[in-house]
């Protein structure tokens, strides 16, 4: 039921997040044709594309995890015995991934609160707030710490991710 909950919230927030690509391309295109056609750009178009496309790229990586899109080094594994590959990757998730994941949940939340309490803004010509962006770094180490704990209990316990949400 935990694994089911978790995937089903990656999925969620995977499908929602993938709307900001649709938002930041229009913001893309008006800010060339304010540019190029009508010879007026706009000073915030670049940074609040920039900021959404790394909100999008950085929340997505749950939900990456959960349809196991992330980069793998299978050049290694590929040539292993399904038995010793699914040992291999238990063995990952220990030693490399929830250590990463700890680490990058804990540093990007100290960043998020140092930058709420500061009231950080963007340095450029229109000044943004910059703390959302990191509160954003800090949900998505979790939901990616969570979403490598139930592909951690998936092998330990043999199961495959046959029941995506569809």
């Amino acid at each position: 039921m935990l694994v089911r909950l978790i995937d089903q919230t990656n999925e969620v927030v995977g499908r929602l997040v993938s709307f900001v690509a649709v938002i930041f391309a229009a913001l893309i295109i008006f800010d060339v044709i304010m540019r190029y056609v009508f010879h007026a750009p706009t000073r915030w178009g670049f940074d609040v594309t920039k900021q959404l496309y790394g909100f999008y790229f950085i929340m997505l990586g749950g939900y990456a995890l959960r349809h196991k899109a992330h980069v793998r080094v299978d050049l290694l594994v590929e040539k292993m015995s399904p038995r010793v590959r699914r040992w291999v990757e238990i063995l990952g998730y220990p030693i490399f991934f929830f250590p990463f994941v700890w680490v990058f949940l804990t540093k990007s939340y100290e960043f998020a609160l140092r930058s709420w309490n500061q009231g950080e803004l963007t340095y450029g010509s229109v000044q943004l707030p910059v703390y959302p962006l990191k509160i954003a770094m800090a949900v998505a180490a979790l939901l990616l710490l969570l979403q490598g704990i139930a592909e951690f209990i998936k092998l330990l316990l043999n199961t495959e991710a046959s029941d995506h949400v569809a």
